[in-house]
């Protein structure tokens, strides 16, 4: 009996062994005291930035450092946060919708109208508009607003639109000259809006039947004739629209280039989002006047073209102007280039009276 019971013992033993040795050493160590903590050593910035967090949580957020500058001893700014994300939530997002709409609200209108043709074809005679000198100067503004145009929706959407199709590597390379490419471009657009103003402002001002064409839309809504001058409201409008969002444009655009000239913070976010929407509203705005003057107007091309233009699109067009040009009132003072490159017959006449 003694016996039996010393064998049971044993092979009792023996199991709890061999479970002893089938346990691994990291289940061991779990089922161990953890071990001391280590000494903490005290992190020299932990007062600076409890101090910091202290005064933004008070909203105030300035300090001293030994860097002179606009604003060099504010450590942190909630407003820059904030316009940050504004930035990517509103201000994208709302400007992406704007000019979206704009360029298909311009297709659904040439689907709609079709192009603008004119009453018993052209006549073959031509009629002097523009000057050499005036579409050089047309040409470099526009050229120069379609660079910036682009470039600036490649700054705004390209991280959204771009960058998913060739990758953070090369959208990287392609914003970097975008952003080169706009800041060199931007000076000479100011000079063309410049030159833009003194050259047609005179031509520009408000006449007796703007309101009347643009009640009636111009002709371009509906049939009916309306009698204008050399430029009519439509042209005015967009005149003044490209003089004052271009002005808006270039202000801000060299708040935004030279920022060593006191402005502070809260001034270069509030030139930024002002740059974007005044660019926004001049891209969407162009898309109407690029159509109008292309592929919506039969003739109206070439007046910035060959700087002439057919009699008949000027009797449906702009009729005022044509008659002082058929009276004589409108001295010539077409270049000898222009009177060279006159298809025949023709009629030199300045465009100076409207």
């Amino acid at each position: 009996m003694l016996s039996k019971s010393l064998a049971a013992y044993c092979r009792a033993l023996l199991l709890t062994a061999l479970a002893l040795l089938c346990v691994t050493p990291a289940q061991v160590l779990s089922q161990q005291a953890p071990p001391p903590s280590p000494i903490m050593v005290p992190n020299p910035a932990s007062d600076l930035w409890r101090a910091v967090r202290q005064r933004e949580s008070e909203r105030d957020l300035t300090g001293v450092t030994q860097v002179r500058g606009v604003e060099s001893n504010v450590l942190i700014t909630q407003s820059g946060e904030e316009f940050r994300q504004f930035r990517r939530e509103r201000l994208i997002r709302d400007s992406g919708i704007l000019v979206g709409a704009a360029a298909i609200g311009v297709f659904l209108f040439y689907l709609i109208r079709g192009k603008i043709m004119v009453p018993g074809g052209l006549s073959g005679r031509k009629i002097l508009r523009f000057e050499s000198f005036d579409r050089s100067l047309h040409w470099f503004t526009a050229i120069t607003f379609v660079v910036l145009g682009l470039t600036g929706l490649t700054l705004m959407f390209g991280r959204f639109v771009v960058l998913p199709v060739i990758g953070p590597e090369a959208f990287g390379v392609f914003a970097n000259l975008s952003k080169t490419v706009h800041n060199f471009v931007g000076p000479a657009f100011i000079l063309g809006v410049v030159l833009l103003l003194v050259r047609f402002a005179a031509r520009n001002m408000p006449s007796k039947g703007d309101l009347k064409w643009i009640a009636k839309g111009g002709g371009i809504i509906g049939n009916a004739h309306v009698s204008a001058g050399f430029f009519n409201a439509g042209e005015k409008v967009w005149f003044w629209s490209v003089i004052v969002l271009g002005a808006l444009v270039s202000a801000t655009g060299l708040v935004l280039y030279f920022p060593n000239f006191g402005q502070g913070r809260e001034l270069m976010q509030l030139a930024l989002m002002l740059h974007g929407i005044g660019s926004v509203l001049f891209i969407a705005g162009s898309f109407g006047h690029i159509y109008i003057g292309t592929i919506g107007t039969e003739g109206s091309l070439k007046s910035m073209t060959t700087g002439y233009v057919d009699e008949n699109w000027a009797k449906l067009h702009h009729d005022l102007w044509y008659d002082e040009v058929a009276r004589g009132d409108t001295p010539s003072r077409a270049s000898s280039a222009d009177r060279a490159a006159a298809p025949e017959p023709s009629i030199p006449a300045s465009p100076d009276k409207a």
